[in-house]
Formats: structure tokens, sequence, C-alpha cells
């Protein structure tokens, strides 16, 4: 037992939606007599993926005196609900991260669209403007005291999220700086001190996060949101959850008031 950051599920406020359940890569939540319940400690890596799923807001992190999380157990506990034991999101703490391990990833399952998906009409596709205004765009190469990125509005966007949203350059790229970079293939130790430096050389004015709704996209927000946790707490964060087969599910801002 040690004091860990694990979930807290307020049972008053949960409605039995069940929203939060597929969030969890590791399985931890089930409903159980029509309330989302965590069903064991060492299930829970203490990320929390899973809270910005919760319509109610019944679902927070805490710290608390807690089992250890344990891979092992988490391995035959998917084992027994059916599902292929996933690799652990990193636990992003405040003195440290963890890579990620390869492994299988439920977003990363197969799947097929049988409804046509067809571009929506443009009388001439030949005049398009890029709404891309520089270079580097991947987080792995663009130096902290990039010109573009300073006093900037930032977008953070995971790797897949521009081949899902058709209108992705007007409805979030225009008039802001872009980093990509996908948080189950890279560092995400190398992302979170990354952002830090990226805050302190550019104090940006707000950090607007697009991830996809894989449990395996959402270390970046975290990311994101922690390393601006440690450098500066009042500038704002919006993490904007995009479903895999495009349009926004799911819009959190994190503003924290200082002061």
């Amino acid at each position: 037992m040690a004091v860990r950051k694990i979930i807290h599920i307020d049972e008053e406020k949960c409605d039995g939606c069940g929203d939060c359940v597929p969030s969890c890569a590791e399985g931890a939540i089930q409903i159980i007599d029509g309330k989302a319940k965590v069903v064991s400690e060492t299930y829970c890596d203490g990320l929390g993926a899973c809270l910005g799923e919760c319509p109610q807001d019944a679902i927070t992190m805490i710290e608390r005196e807690a089992a250890d999380y344990d891979e092992e157990a988490v391995e035959k506990h998917l084992k027994k609900l059916g599902e292929k034991p996933s690799s652990p999101l990193p636990i992003i703490g405040a003195a440290e991260l963890s890579a990620p391990k390869q492994g299988g990833c439920p977003g990363s399952a197969m799947r097929n669209f049988n409804q046509p998906q067809q571009a929506p009409p443009v009388a001439d596709r030949s005049n398009m403007a890029s709404a891309l205004k520089h270079w580097p765009i991947q987080l792995m190469l663009v130096p902290p005291h990039a010109p573009f990125l300073k006093e900037a509005d930032i977008l953070v966007c995971a790797d897949c999220v521009p081949f899902t949203v058709p209108d992705f350059h007007s409805r979030y790229l225009a008039e802001r700086a872009l980093v990509v970079g996908c948080p189950k293939l890279d560092d995400l130790q190398h992302y979170f001190e990354k952002f830090k430096e990226i805050i302190k050389e550019a104090a940006p004015k707000k950090l607007t996060v697009l991830k996809m709704e894989v449990p395996c996209c959402a270390g970046i927000g975290q990311a994101v949101i922690q390393a601006r946790d440690e450098v500066a707490p009042e500038i704002p964060v919006e993490v904007v959850t995009i479903g895999i087969q495009g349009g926004s599910i799911s819009e959190k801002i994190d503003n924290r008031q200082v002061g």
C-alpha cells in the first residue's frame, strides 16, 4: 500500500450510463447495481483516461493510500473479461513519467465503416488553401524556442485526428500554431518534458488538445495538462475528444484560477 493517484467515483452523481467503462483499457471500471465502480484498486493505473468521459462529472482523481497498480493482475482480469491485454498507459506523476510499453491497444482493433463516406462538395479543390503557417509540425522536431509558438494559441494534435475531421483546417487549425504526435508510439516522458519547455519558452495564451476517443490517445492530454500545471497553471487548456468516425464527442476546458 502506498499513497498514489487513483480515481474516485461519486455514486450520488453517477447515473450508471457506462460511458466511462470503455475508456478504461485496464477494465478497472464496471457497472454494478446501476453504478460505476472500481472493481479493484490494483486495476487502476491512476492515469485518468476516464475523467473526461463522465457526463455527470462523477469521476475525479484523488491521492490516497491504495494498493499498487498490478500489470499482471490486469492481464488476468482482461483475459477473464474476454479481452486482449493492452499495454498499460503510463502513469504521469509529479516526479516521474514512464514511457509506454509496446503491446496491444483497444484502439488498434480493425474496423470497417460500412456507410459510404463522401467528402463535402467543393467547387474547385485546386484553389483550397492550407491553414498551416509554419514548419516543422512534429512535436519531436519542433524546438521550444520556435518563433511561431511564441504567445500563440497552440494546437496539440494526435496524429490520427486530421484524417477523421474533413474540415480540420477551417475548424481547428486556422490561427493556431500546430504540433502533432502519437502518445502510443512515441515517448510520453519526452512529450511531458517538451511541453514544459515549450510553455516556459513560448508562454502560450492557450493550449488546445485534439485527441482520439481510443484509450491509447489519452496520454497526450494528460501530458499537456500536467506540464501546464507544473509550469504555468494560469494557462487555459481545452481537450477535445474526436470520434473515430469524425466529429467532436466531448470537450473539456481546464482553466485553473490562480492568484
